[in-house]
């Protein structure tokens, strides 16, 4: 089993900053990104490193991939998130769009820890688009 190990460190000039698990630095607010947004964002960052991988073994010829993640969240303390939504626009010349299709699915079931992590909590859908460059 994979051990990994991230970081945070409060300072008066930086306030918070992490670290990841090979040191790569990340701000959170007030000078950066907020907390709750990460998460969204690992979900998003995590499933497209998985799309963009599997349509290049299809042989997709993939230009680019845009991805947004729009989520739900209570109004009022601990702000639970209730919905997340990712929609995938992939770039690209003759894209399949059902490759599209089975290469987000495998990300889902198979390859993406973060979905599979919060699945069970948070109800994620997504949809895609295909667009010629």
């Amino acid at each position: 089993m994979a051990t990994k190990l991230t970081k945070l460190n409060w300072n008066p000039e930086e306030k918070f900053s992490l670290k990841d698990s090979s040191d790569y630095k990340v701000i959170m607010k007030p000078n950066g990104v907020s907390a709750s947004d990460l998460l969204s964002m690992a979900l998003i960052g995590c499933s497209s490193h998985d799309v963009v991988g599997i349509l290049e073994k299809q042989k997709q010829d993939l230009v680019a991939l845009n991805v947004s993640a729009e989520s739900v969240q209570d109004d009022d303390p601990p702000w639970r998130f209730r919905k997340i939504h990712i929609h995938f626009q992939v770039v690209g010349r003759g894209i399949d769009p059902e490759k599209v299709r089975k290469a987000i699915q495998i990300s889902e079931e198979k390859y993406c820890s973060v979905y599979v992590t919060l699945k069970d909590a948070v109800e994620i859908t997504h949809d895609f688009e295909v667009v010629e460059p």
